[in-house]
């Protein structure tokens, strides 16, 4: 027992290196099938779904509890990694027979000996009351001290930049509320420029959505555990603020003749390809389109090309435009679809109707105002 335990020890070891390489230090996402990590979060977020449908009723208590899954869940892989590495180094000095000195009890040694020898050499605690006497428990015990000191450094030095990628991603959300509604949504994106002669001021809107939908793309390849981060409020998330984009481009590029498109063209192109790979990385399959519901309510979006032709952009042929929409909306619905329920997260429509009241306008502890409650009475009231 002991020659298999020295190479089951040695192999765990190896591989727990190698999976906190490619996590911590290695930006590229990883291909390989398997993997510790992977199927640590399958298992985990498989249970902790069930658990939220099971035990959690009222929406914002199950949201509630679906946020603590992201950060509860890094701790829990960092934990298991270095529980790993001591048990490896633990079954490698036993498996190798290394003799070792005690004094505790009567001096019996067993392997929850070397497992108690790993762990105070892995956190460098040096109580000294078990000792390696041997050449081989000696440099494993240097070399255990060393990599548990380098390990528990680069785990540190992986935080700020992982609550850094989430700041980032948040602040761009949270902007979303005043011009989109909370939860977003295209028609009322584009509604809110159209009411306050504003519709030239999409294109470099969309430029920053151009920037922060690469951005989401590699933050979230680098830490794949940043999709389980979910936003401040419930009515809000990454998931939501791309659909928004992605519709609000759709739109415009199917839809209005007279305008430069380019930039909704782009900024479409960079969106998809998020949705696409975080879709694929996620192994979130798109759920069958039968079941799936409309998102377009056909008189809300009639209203806002109404809006939109009296702000005096010109429409393409509605019925054209209406095929070519619906074409466009098939080649990344099914991806936010599949994303929106392998991470339980509401994928908003692209027509909302007016009046509902923003984030901001909004207070648990206070009735509106009368300005704030004449904002929140009609959508184009928000902005003048």
């Amino acid at each position: 027992m002991h020659f298999p335990a020295a190479l089951f020890g040695a192999a765990l070891i190896v591989l727990i290196l190698i999976e906190g390489f490619e996590t911590v230090v290695q930006p590229r996402r990883v291909t390989r099938k398997y993997r510790i990590s992977r199927l640590y979060y399958v298992t985990l977020w498989a249970t902790w779904r069930w658990a939220a449908a099971k035990f959690f009723i009222k929406s914002k208590r199950r949201a509630g509890f679906l946020g603590v899954f992201g950060p509860l869940s890094l701790l829990g892989i960092f934990a298991t990694w270095v529980a790993g590495l001591i048990a490896g180094f633990a079954l490698l000095q036993w498996g190798a027979r290394d003799p070792i000195a005690t004094n505790v009890g009567n001096g019996a040694v067993s392997i929850w000996t070397y497992l108690y020898l790993s762990g105070t050499t892995f956190f460098t605690l040096g109580y000294g009351d078990v000792t390696p006497t041997g050449p081989l428990g000696r440099a494993l015990a240097v070399v255990e001290s060393g990599l548990g000191f380098g390990f528990l450094a680069a785990i540190l030095s992986y935080l700020p930049a992982l609550f850094q990628a989430y700041s980032k991603r948040e602040v761009s959300i949270s902007l979303l509320d005043a011009r989109a509604g909370s939860p977003p949504s295209a028609s009322q994106l584009i509604l809110r420029a159209v009411r306050t002669s504003s519709m030239a001021a999409l294109d470099p809107y969309l430029n920053e959505w151009e920037r922060w939908a690469a951005e989401l793309l590699e933050s979230q390849l680098s830490f794949p555990v940043l999709a389980y981060y979910r936003s401040q409020h419930d009515n809000q998330s990454w998931l939501a603020a791309l659909a928004t984009v992605l519709d609000t481009c759709a739109v415009m590029m199917t839809h209005a003749e007279n305008i430069n498109t380019y930039q909704a063209q782009v900024t479409f192109a960079i969106a998809r390809h998020a949705a696409v790979d975080l879709a694929l990385v996620l192994r979130a399959k798109p759920p069958d389109p039968a079941t799936a519901p409309e998102r377009v309510v056909a008189e809300q979006f009639s209203a806002l090309l109404r809006s939109v032709s009296a702000a005096g952009v010109k429409l393409r042929d509605p019925a054209e435009a209406e095929k070519a929409l619906r074409t466009l909306r098939g080649t990344y619905e099914p991806f936010l679809r599949g994303l929106g329920e392998r991470l339980l997260l509401v994928v908003p429509p692209l027509t909302a109707p007016d009046g509902v009241p923003d984030n901001w306008q909004r207070s648990a502890w206070q009735k509106p105002t009368a300005g704030i409650g004449a904002m929140s009475t009609h959508s184009d009231a928000h902005f003048g």
